[in-house]
């Protein structure tokens, strides 16, 4: 196989064009501007994201990758194709071990229960499963494999037991991150070994008290940056479509990826995407910096539904800032979509999902996921839907509720979806609550046409004690149950 080189791309585009309409736009990372997006195969998109390191117990800083790219699944599956999502566990790794061992723990144990918690927060916000979640130690032939051709090829060197990148033999290296070869340090510390600074591990020889696995330069373990690639092309090939993860993964992490991947002979990815962080204090949310919020504990204080919207509500490539305050708005915004579905519901009846989302809504996801304006859309529906219903116009009551759940659905933020239902029933207890609320509401402002203020102002008071929050707009008061503590 000749070595991989870049070069356009246009005539397998093109090609590609023919089978199927381009509508979507994505941010690629490569590039530094949005690309028109064709996948590899018409009505398939292959991606990977890259998971968990499974040394502690995920906080929102954590999930939110995840939950970017399962909107992204989502929207892709809605417009008629095929997802095959790869979504990574490492389950080796210098922190597992040190971690491991100062809890007394096993290292395998320790990772396996961790990953537990993580597939357990995933499917508490909704993420859809992953095809597959291929773990790092079941694939070390595949990695054998890919370093076997990288020496062969000269890219890589075996040197005092551990088997190095080497950067310099690749001219393409920094294409992806931007940055120029002399001015990049890999963060490994001292490596006395190396034929080069800038070369990166791919493979580290056996420790005393430390899990091994042969090779023919000698018993180790993999390198972070090996593990991503030999999973990658194991599941999806030697090119695929989308390689996601955060914004901290693209340097060094994805562009060494990237660049042992095209210096083996792969494409490998053809689409870079990167989430933003979520912060506190304008920095990085990390156990590192002691301010974490870990999923368990948000999941006490708002529902899983509640904790999806206020982290796939901004742009994914936007930071979120967390703050209690926002968090609360989030929930009340939500709140007031379900409300809305849930007087429909009790009202009318329950109202199915439409065929089609409104034109707006596609726009915005189609501009590289743009889900504030998507959530703009469904939230305009529900102002339309509740004036529709207070009217007593029941036809445009239901149709704006069929496009909220549609909406909603591909959001993963469907009212009505059996995952939010289970195990109680919200929405019907909202429902419930909003055909009270709603005869209260009608009393203030009867009483305020009569210009009563007093008896006005006592249904509001009744209804603030209560923890119900009345907003009086233009087209006339919505309530919502008050912001969380």
């Amino acid at each position: 196989m000749d070595e991989w080189e870049p070069g356009p791309t246009i005539d397998a585009d093109l090609v590609t064009r023919s089978l199927c309409e381009v509508s979507l736009r994505l941010h690629d990372t490569a590039t530094r501007e949005q690309r028109d997006f064709v996948p590899l195969r018409a009505g398939t998109v292959s991606m990977y994201v890259c998971g968990a390191t499974v040394q502690g117990v995920p906080h929102i800083g954590h999930v939110r990758s995840g939950l970017n790219y399962d909107v992204l699944r989502r929207w892709l599956a809605h417009t008629g194709h095929d997802v095959l999502l790869v979504r990574n566990v490492t389950d080796i790794d210098d922190k597992i071990l040190r971690k491991a061992a100062d809890a007394g723990r096993p290292w395998w144990e320790w990772a396996a229960t961790h990953e537990r918690a993580f597939s357990a927060a995933y499917d508490a916000l909704g993420c859809l499963p992953a095809s597959v979640e291929p773990r790092a130690t079941g694939h070390i032939t595949q990695m054998v494999e890919l370093m076997e051709r990288l020496v062969e090829r000269g890219h890589a060197y075996a040197a005092g037991g551990d088997v190095y990148f080497s950067v310099r033999s690749f001219p393409e290296y920094g294409a992806l991150s931007g940055q120029k070869v002399d001015d990049v340090a890999q963060g490994e510390g001292d490596c006395g070994d190396k034929r080069d600074p800038l070369d990166f591990t791919l493979w580290k020889g056996a420790k005393p008290g430390e899990p091994s696995w042969p090779t023919p330069w000698g018993a180790g373990r993999p390198g972070w940056h090996l593990e991503c690639s030999a999973m990658a092309t194991a599941y999806l090939g030697s090119e695929f479509d989308i390689h996601g993860g955060g914004l901290d993964l693209v340097f060094p992490h994805h562009e060494n990826e990237q660049a042992q991947s095209h210096a083996a002979g792969d494409g490998f990815a053809r689409y870079w995407l990167h989430n933003a962080w979520v912060t506190m204090g304008g920095e990085k949310m990390s156990k590192s910096l002691g301010n974490t919020l870990s999923i368990p504990a948000m999941l006490q204080r708002v529902r899983g539904v509640e904790l999806r919207y206020y982290l796939v509500g901004p742009h994914y490539r936007s930071a979120i800032e967390y703050s209690d305050a926002a968090l609360a708005e989030s929930v009340s915004a939500y709140r007031r979509i379900e409300s809305f579905v849930g007087r429909v519901a009790e009202r009318i009846g329950t109202p199915d999902v439409a065929a089609e989302v409104p034109a707006e809504f596609a726009a915005a996801l189609d501009d590289d996921l743009g889900t504030p304006g998507a959530l703009a859309v469904v939230h305009n529906t529900v102002r339309e839907g509740n004036s529709a219903l207070d009217a007593g116009d029941r036809d445009a009551a239901r149709a704006a509720a069929e496009s909220v759940r549609a909406m909603t659905g591909v959001l993963g933020l469907d009212p009505l979806d059996e995952r939010w239902a289970a195990g109680g029933s919200d929405t019907a207890a909202i429902a419930a609550l909003g055909a009270l609320v709603d005869d209260l509401l009608v009393k203030r402002q009867e009483a305020r046409a009569s210009r009563d203020f007093a008896a006005a102002d006592e249904v509001r008071d009744r209804l603030t004690s209560a923890g119900i929050a009345v907003e009086d707009g233009p087209d006339g008061p919505t309530w919502s149950l008050k912001d969380v503590q």
